[in-house]
């Protein structure tokens, strides 16, 4: 019969030896890519080719409500630059997509269905510096096919 002292050493072998929850790191290199865009940018918009999905389960990261499946790390980082009005980032794909942002004060923002099942994030007066951003699917399928927008224009 195991004492106290090997019950908890072996309780916490156990969750120690437990995988880690995986969820989006926005200090990980982008999957597809790095931006730079300052206000006034044109073309507008303009547009990148992704695809969206991914394993991460945004259920077990946050507790406000998103939900999705993205990768771990971020799938384009966008270093934005000027005084604008606003920028948009939203997302085309023929999967129901979820769009994750991590803004460059740390602070993160979720759209799921802002056309349809295209997700969409506007920005009033955009903070200058890295917007991280993962494109990902609502119900985990991965390999989706997409458009990535970015424009100062109204969306």
């Amino acid at each position: 019969m195991l004492n106290k002292i090997q019950a908890v050493l072996l309780a916490l072998a156990t969750v120690a030896a437990s995988p880690a929850i995986a969820c989006p790191n926005w200090q990980s290199a982008p999957s597809f890519g790095t931006l730079t865009l300052n206000a006034g940018f044109q073309p507008d918009p303009i547009s990148y080719n992704i695809t969206a999905g991914g394993t991460t389960d945004l259920r077990r990261c946050f507790s406000t409500g998103e939900s999705g499946y993205v990768t771990n790390r971020p799938d384009f980082d966008l270093h934005w630059g000027g005084s604008s009005r606003q920028l948009t980032i939203a997302v085309q794909a023929n999967a129901d997509a979820v769009l994750l942002v991590n803004a460059p004060d740390g602070s993160w923002y979720y759209s799921d269905d802002y056309r349809g099942t295209n997700p969409a994030i506007t920005f009033i007066n955009p903070q200058q510096g890295l917007y991280d951003i993962w494109i990902g699917s609502y119900d985990g399928s991965r390999r989706n096919p997409g458009l990535l927008i970015f424009t100062e224009l109204g969306w």
